[in-house]
């Protein structure tokens, strides 16, 4: 290479660090008006890759304009030494917390093995010529960082700003621990799409409330659609997107010979109906919005005793389906957050 670079690049650096560069520099910069970049810390686990480099190399050159501009610019680096890799990689070689470990001993093997994977890091972060403060480092392992997280966290309580509450989560029962949306992955699955039909109630009700007179031989019933069927005996509520219009249409001729009015999107009455068997025009009863149609009584397709009421979300779409979306709050984000 040009310069021979492997070799003199090595010797500079050890030069600077032999020379203390980053102390001089510091003393050099003393009051001047200071800028301080706050380190995103890395995760202390395994060596550096590209994206390491881009991110410190683009934080060295801020850090050294600033200095150049006549600033104070100190940089302090920082570890993330924290999670599931740091305790997986332990796990492996030694087993399980509390099967071949006792959990002090556990978390021992992690401090210990962060303190490695810091070290490995750091030589690499110096070897691109990043200037910092490289023996005095912030780590999340730390005791008086973690007191100091403590104290954050205390006045946060103080100040009111923290409430207990309940949400669903990502749950990984290996690790006995929640997982975040990065590191949740997806494998392609074929599962079937169901319509099942949710039966009123009250049929006159929900006919008046489409402006509609209900003939003595109708029944009413609210179709849903789903492609996860296995949540339906979870079922607690039906989900209608409030200004979306619905429609009250003819459906098809029940098994007992009573005829069944069906309350469908209007934008996706047609498909529906085609899917059901009835064909030709579609006969409407009436249409009003979604809204209209809140808190009225449905009865659960399995547990006939069970009461499912009419909700609202803003999750329910006219792209897919009938309009109408079954909800089960044990089975997602979206059916927990309305029902």
């Amino acid at each position: 290479m040009r310069g021979d670079l492997p070799k003199r690049e090595p010797a500079m650096l050890a030069r600077w660090e032999e020379e203390g560069l980053y102390a001089q520099l510091r003393d050099h910069a003393r009051g001047r008006p200071q800028f301080v970049l706050h380190d995103g810390p890395p995760y202390a686990n395994g060596a550096i890759h590209l994206g390491h480099a881009v991110n410190k190399i683009l934080k060295d050159i801020i850090v050294k304009s600033k200095g150049m501009a006549g600033f104070d610019a100190p940089y302090i680096p920082g570890w993330d030494c924290h999670g599931l890799p740091i305790e997986i990689a332990i796990e492996k070689k030694w087993g399980k917390v509390g099967v071949k470990l006792d959990a002090v001993e556990f978390r021992q093997k992690c401090r210990e093995y962060a303190n490695e994977q810091i070290d490995i890091q750091r030589r690499d972060f110096k070897r691109l010529g990043v200037l910092g403060d490289w023996d005095n480092p912030y780590r999340t392992l730390d005791f008086r960082f973690e007191a100091d997280e403590m104290r954050a966290l205390a006045k946060v309580i103080d100040n009111g700003h923290l409430t207990r509450g309940v949400k669903p989560v990502h749950w990984c029962f290996d690790c006995g621990s929640a997982l975040a949306e990065a590191e949740i992955e997806y494998a392609d699955k074929v599962s079937p799409a169901v319509d099942v039909a949710y039966a009123a109630r009250d049929s006159a009700a929900f006919a008046h409330a489409f402006g509609a007179t209900l003939p003595s031989d109708v029944d009413v019933a609210l179709p849903i659609w789903t492609t996860t069927p296995w949540t339906l005996p979870a079922s607690l509520a039906v989900s209608l997107g409030a200004d979306l219009e619905y429609a009250l249409v003819e459906g098809p001729v029940a098994s007992d010979g009573r005829r069944r009015w069906l309350v469908l999107a209007d934008a996706l009455a047609e498909r529906a109906l085609r899917r059901y068997g009835v064909e030709g025009d579609v006969v409407v009863h009436g249409r009003v919005a979604g809204s209209a149609l809140e808190n009225l009584l449905l009865s659960h397709p399995f547990y006939a005793e069970r009461d499912i009421p009419v909700i609202l979300g803003e999750h329910v779409s006219a792209e897919d389906g009938t309009g109408a979306v079954h909800t089960a709050p044990g089975h997602g984000q979206e059916d927990f957050a309305v029902g």
